[in-house]
């Protein structure tokens, strides 16, 4: 039978083991999550806890709710977690999402991302936010406005997995058929 004079370290030491065991389990976690160190400033998703309201720039009138912000010394960092597997590079599109985020975080809190992240689950991707890369995202977002104005915009793809899951294919004109 143990002494009460032995209970006291016993104790002590099967807490030090769960909470070794607990900072082990939430740094692979946050490994898996693609975050890089730093604290979570904003997150859209439900599993860090309350979704956070879009940010938003009303001079280029852009708004967006990147999924993670990470605060980082005087950087803020947006994370977009993406479900491809199997990326050599991450898509054009990805980047120029990540990159219309930096724009929102430049904006809302002053302070110019030198970078983004993209994680897959294979795989995370550092995105330079680079004066070129925030050229091209600025003429994708004025394309993008001037046409939500034009009475007639034509389909920019001929992928047909891409117009069949479109939410407007069913009434589409364009809309590939096979």
């Amino acid at each position: 039978m143990v002494g009460s004079h032995m209970l006291l370290p016993i104790v002590s030491m099967l807490f030090l083991i769960i909470a070794i065991t607990l900072f082990l389990i939430a740094a692979r976690q946050r490994h898996q999550s693609g975050l890089p160190q730093g604290r979570v400033i904003y997150t859209d998703t439900s599993r860090w806890g309350k979704v956070q309201k879009p940010l938003f720039d009303p001079t280029i009138r852009l708004t967006g709710k990147p999924d993670y912000l990470v605060e980082q010394k005087k950087q803020v960092i947006p994370v977009e977690i993406k479900s491809t597997r199997g990326l050599k590079i991450p898509y054009d599109a990805h980047i120029y999402q990540l990159a219309a985020y930096c724009l929102l975080v430049q904006h809302e809190y002053g302070v110019r991302p030198d970078l983004g992240i993209i994680h897959y689950p294979d795989h995370s991707y550092e995105i330079d936010f680079t004066a070129r890369l925030e050229d091209t995202v600025r003429s994708i977002i004025r394309e993008m406005q001037q046409k939500t104005r034009a009475s007639q915009v034509n389909r920019s793809h001929e992928e047909y997995s891409r117009c069949k899951h479109c939410g407007y294919h069913s009434m589409c004109d364009q809309a590939l058929r096979i």
